[in-house]
C-alpha cells in the first residue's frame, strides 16, 4: 500500500494556557488530508531553522494566520494598525521559501503564506489594505464562520499563467480575510489574479521546477464545494504524488562510500 505524500505545514508560535505553542489551524490539515496527502507541523524556532527537513518531505504549506510578516522584513515602518507579530515564524519561513524551491518542492502559499513568499522574493506589503485610495476594505467580516468564510467578491484570472491552466474559467467570487496586501511585486514573481480594485491575489514563481503558487484568498475553506479551491488544492496534491515518485525513484546513496 502506498503512502501518503508527507507535506511540511508551517506552524504559528503562540501563548497557550501560559506556555509558548506551535499552532496550526485544523482546517488546512484536514484540506491536506483529503486530498489524500499526510501534513507534517513544522515547529518554528527563531533561531533554529532546520531547512534539512525539507528534504524528507514531499511538499510544503505555508498558512494564514492572525499574525503579520514583521514590516522591518521588507524595509518599513510599522503601521498603526499591524500590531501582532511572529518573528518565529518570519524566519523559519523566510529561509524555507529558497530552500523548497531549490530542492524543486511543490509550495502552496496562503494569505500570509502568500505574502510571506512575496516578501521572500523582495516585495513589499500594505500594512492596512482599507487605508490605501483606491483599495477595497479585504478584512475579514463579522458573523459566524460562514459569514465570514462566504465569497466576498469577483477574482479575475490572468490569462496564460499557471491558474488559469488549472482552471478554465476566467474569474470566480473568493472568500477575503486579510488586512494586508501586496504593495510591490517581488522580483521573479508573475501575477495569477487580481482583485477588482487591482489588488494581486494570487502569484506564482517565474521558472519554478514544480508547482509553486500563492494565493491570498482561503481555499483551505471546504474546498470541495468550491472549484476553483478545488483545483488549486487538486493541482498541489498532484504534484506532492509526483515528488514523492521521484523520490522513491532516485538511488540511494550507500552512507559508507566516499
Amino acid at each position: 500500500m502506498q503512502t501518503r505524500p508527507l507535506v511540511g505545514v508551517i506552524a504559528c508560535r503562540r501563548e497557550v494556557e501560559g506556555h509558548p505553542a506551535h499552532m496550526v489551524t485544523d482546517k488546512y490539515l484536514s484540506a491536506l488530508r483529503d486530498y489524500g496527502l499526510a501534513p507534517v507541523i513544522l515547529p518554528v524556532w527563531e533561531d533554529a531553522v532546520e531547512g534539512d527537513l525539507l528534504a524528507h518531505l514531499d511538499g510544503l504549506l505555508l498558512t494564514g494566520s492572525y499574525s503579520n510578516v514583521a514590516p522591518g522584513r521588507y524595509g518599513a515602518e510599522r503601521a498603526p494598525e499591524n500590531t501582532r507579530d511572529d518573528p518565529h515564524r518570519d524566519a523559519v519561513a523566510l529561509a524555507c521559501i529558497p530552500a523548497a524551491l531549490d530542492l524543486g518542492l511543490p509550495l502552496l502559499g496562503i494569505c500570509r503564506g502568500f505574502q510571506e513568499i512575496n516578501v521572500a522574493f523582495g516585495g513589499t506589503l500594505h500594512q492596512a489594505v482599507q487605508g490605501v485610495p483606491g483599495l477595497l476594505d479585504h478584512r475579514e467580516p463579522a458573523g459566524d464562520l460562514e459569514a465570514r468564510y462566504a465569497p466576498a467578491h469577483d477574482l479575475t484570472i490572468l490569462p496564460g499563467g499557471v491558474l488559469a491552466a488549472l482552471y478554465s474559467r476566467p474569474g470566480a467570487r473568493v472568500n477575503s480575510l486579510h488586512q494586508q496586501g501586496i504593495a510591490e511585486l517581488g522580483p521573479g514573481l508573475v501575477a495569477e489574479a487580481t482583485a477588482p480594485d487591482g489588488l494581486i491575489e494570487a502569484v506564482s514563481v517565474a521558472g519554478a521546477p514544480a508547482f509553486a503558487l500563492a494565493v491570498q484568498w482561503h481555499p483551505e475553506w471546504r474546498p470541495r464545494e468550491h472549484p476553483l479551491y478545488h483545483a488549486l488544492f487538486d493541482a498541489f496534491a498532484g504534484a506532492c504524488r509526483q515528488r514523492q515518485s521521484s523520490r522513491a525513484a532516485a538511488p540511494t546513496r550507500d552512507p559508507l562510500s566516499a
